[in-house]
């Protein structure tokens, strides 16, 4: 490709889209530039701490427990107190907690706040998600996800290495840092977003559809309990890139060096694959689009039974972040498409939950079935669960209504200057008739 034809790429990628929804993704890239508890928790507890690995471990699922929980809670947030509000709480709850944590010395209190520190982190991403839903136009939103998915994984691939150089340094400082950029987040949060909510009956004044939008509502949605299933199980086969994946190659006689080498892999695509990809995608079926990532990403993990050498096992990474790339931003596209404009934080709080139960159950998955019957039967089910997740979502999006929300069903404020004029008359002749 030229250099103009890659200008010209780029420009269509990142064109059209609104400025608040840029403040978003620059406060998604400095949060994740700033994440290291998550990286070397295990590390820090182990090494640093001199804890064991049963105790790290424990407080792994803690930290996910914790995020299971604020799913939920999150999502309730978002549709009553409005998006910017819980981001505000989310994230400057989230810096006080890592920073906390970074003085613990008690293992009781180091297991409390984690478990505070998985609330405080997720919590923003149900406000996240339904704030882009708000301030993007349909027809932009599988370039928006992309371009989001895009910044959490060029900031995590950075502070990945950045984090490696602190911890050899101060792993306290490491927690004082990570605390300093989300508190910078929430300082953008604060300066630049407005609030996106559309107005209903859970904000102030409002007279819409968002009191008849409850949990209950989205548990009784089966159409979109299936999608949150359908994700879970995804969700299970991907965490085993970072589960399953450095275990069996610990017990096939490779180093975590090999692992490193195979596993960066995964990042070094989704940087460089994830804007062209998305490109390649953003107006085609993603009904095929989710079967055949779910396809791929079984069987690439299933291929990983059959490799003996560090390059075999970056093929295999190869197909399975391939299948990464597709899934992200199509199936956040699909949740936003599924969800009531007046109850997007309760659906996104569901979806989330369900990649947060997933945390939860891979590790205990991976090591059962690694311990008890070898890492090949693990990597099988993996191909297995792949394919019912892609005849699930065969089957799914089979029974879904033509793509895209009508327009009378988008907030006034986010209408095109036509449909605003023909609300007016509509609004008007109403009145005239009663």
């Amino acid at each position: 490709m030229s250099v103009d034809g890659l200008r010209r790429a780029v420009r269509e990628s990142v064109s059209g889209l609104p400025r608040e929804f840029w403040w978003l993704w620059t406060s998604t890239l400095v949060n994740r530039l700033g994440a290291f508890v998550a990286t070397f928790m295990a590390l820090y507890l182990t090494l640093d701490r001199g804890y064991s690995a049963s105790y790290a471990g424990l407080v792994a699922a803690l930290h996910g427990l914790g995020g299971v929980i604020s799913s939920l809670g999150a999502g309730v947030m978002t549709d009553r107190l409005g998006r910017r509000p819980t981001l505000l709480v989310a994230q400057t709850a989230t810096a006080l907690s890592v920073a906390l944590l970074g003085f613990m010395r008690d293992p009781v209190a180091i297991a409390a706040v984690a478990f505070l520190v998985g609330m405080a982190s997720n919590a923003s991403r149900p406000a996240v998600q339904a704030m882009m839903a708000d301030i993007v136009r349909p027809e932009d939103r599988i370039r928006a996800f992309s371009l989001n998915y895009w910044a959490i994984n060029l900031g995590f691939a950075v502070s990945s290495a950045g984090a490696g150089f602190i911890a050899e340094y101060s792993y306290l400082a490491g927690f004082l840092i990570e605390a300093g950029m989300t508190l910078v987040c929430a300082v953008l949060v604060f300066v630049k977003l407005p609030e996106s909510r559309p107005e209903g009956k859970d904000s102030p004044g409002g007279s819409g559809e968002s009191g008849s939008v409850s949990l209950l509502t989205v548990l009784r949605d089966g159409r979109y309990m299936g999608v949150v299933g359908l994700s879970f199980l995804i969700a299970l086969v991907f965490q085993q890139g970072y589960l399953g994946l450095p275990v069996a190659m610990g017990e096939a006689g490779f180093t975590p060096a090999d692992f490193g080498m195979a596993i960066a892999v995964n990042g070094v695509l989704i940087v460089v694959l994830q804007l062209p990809v998305t490109r390649f995608i953003e107006h085609r079926d993603p009904g095929r689009l989710l079967v055949i990532s779910s396809l791929l990403a079984g069987y690439g993990f299933g291929l990983t039974a059959f490799a003996g050498s560090v390059g075999v096992f970056a093929l295999t990474v190869c197909v399975w972040t391939l299948a990464e790339i597709v899934n992200a931003p199509t199936q956040t596209g699909l949740v936003v498409r599924l969800s009531p404009v007046h109850g997007r934080g309760r659906y996104q709080g569901m979806y989330t939950m369900s990649w947060a139960v997933a945390s939860l159950v891979a590790p205990l998955m991976s090591g059962f079935v690694i311990d008890h019957w070898g890492a090949a039967w693990l990597w099988g089910m993996c191909a297995v669960v792949g394919t019912v997740a892609g005849l699930g979502y065969g089957l799914l999006m089979r029974r879904l209504p033509e793509e895209g929300l009508p327009e009378e069903k988008l907030p006034e404020e986010r209408l095109p200057r036509e449909a605003k004029e023909a609300v007016v008359v509509e609004k008007a002749a109403e009145a005239g008739a009663s």
